[in-house]
């Protein structure tokens, strides 16, 4: 069976929107609430830990999809990983 490279390509790209979506929110939540109590550090530890596999991954058969999709999680999940250090330890201060 034959795969249409365009349908992959949607494909690709609906998936990276979809993962990068709950992260956006995350972000967005955690700058209008200041807090991030609620996110796990094993949640970030395994997620950014997979990213880092993903990206290796992608880099080695070169998917730029991949690529693309892990690196933005990455900057994504270190954005989250500061707000998160930075508001517990303003929480704690108060």
């Amino acid at each position: 069976m034959e795969i249409d490279e365009n349908i992959v390509t949607i494909l690709g790209i609906a998936a990276g929107i979809l993962i990068l979506s709950g992260w956006v929110e995350q972000i967005i939540k955690g700058y209008k609430t200041k807090s991030l109590k609620d996110v796990s550090k094993y949640l970030m530890v395994f997620i950014s830990g997979g990213s880092i596999l993903w990206l290796i991954y992608g880099i080695i058969v070169f998917d730029v999809f991949i690529i693309g999709t892990n690196i933005a999680a990455i900057f994504l999940m270190t954005i989250v990983s500061f707000m998160k250090k930075r508001y517990e330890k303003v929480s704690k201060t108060i």
